[in-house]
């Protein structure tokens, strides 16, 4: 699936869900396969509704089974790292984050990139559930077959400072 095709799906697929973007937040869906060249196995499609100094609100669309790869929001200067709240709307999510792992796990890991996942405590997350990730927390998350939205509400986001686990994962190209 190329970038015009991803774009067109994550509004159609937010529409569906009854949300609605602008004709300037259409143009800014952004998709992000990390570099992988693997989007509908590892990546993500995002619209930053507002990102400022204090704050920052998105909505996260993952296609069926896709998969964000693990990574942390590590401390910048004097901020602790970003904080994060994700509240499933539609379909089903599972996240991991560092913990007591849950055996075994529901989600099916990336085969090219099996060796950086390494935190497999699961959060399942249903329409209305939410949940929020501490700074500085290893953290992954993948869509049922179904796939899903999340809306993130967290601190302000530095993506450029994201730390993956997988040395191969370029998030900012």
């Amino acid at each position: 699936m190329n970038r015009k095709e991803a774009q067109r799906k994550t509004i159609e697929t937010l529409t569906k869900a009854g949300l609605f973007l602008t004709e300037v937040e259409k143009q800014r869906v952004e998709i992000a396969d990390f570099g992988l060249n693997r989007l509908e196995q590892e990546g993500l499609q995002l619209i930053t509704y507002e990102n400022n100094s204090h704050y920052c609100a998105k909505e996260l669309v993952l296609f069926p089974n896709q998969t964000c790869p693990e990574h942390k929001h590590p401390p910048i200067g004097q901020t602790e790292g970003k904080q994060e709240t994700f509240r499933c709307r539609a379909g089903k999510v599972y996240l991991y984050v560092e913990g007591e792992p849950t055996e075994p796990i529901q989600a099916t890991i990336p085969k090219e990139s099996e060796a950086y996942y390494t935190v497999f405590h699961e959060i399942e997350l249903n329409p209305g559930e939410q949940y929020t990730i501490p700074p500085n927390t290893l953290h992954w998350f993948q869509a049922t077959d179904q796939g899903a939205i999340v809306s993130e509400f967290s601190t302000t986001s530095r993506d450029e400072y994201d730390i993956f686990t997988n040395p191969g994962v370029n998030r900012i190209s």
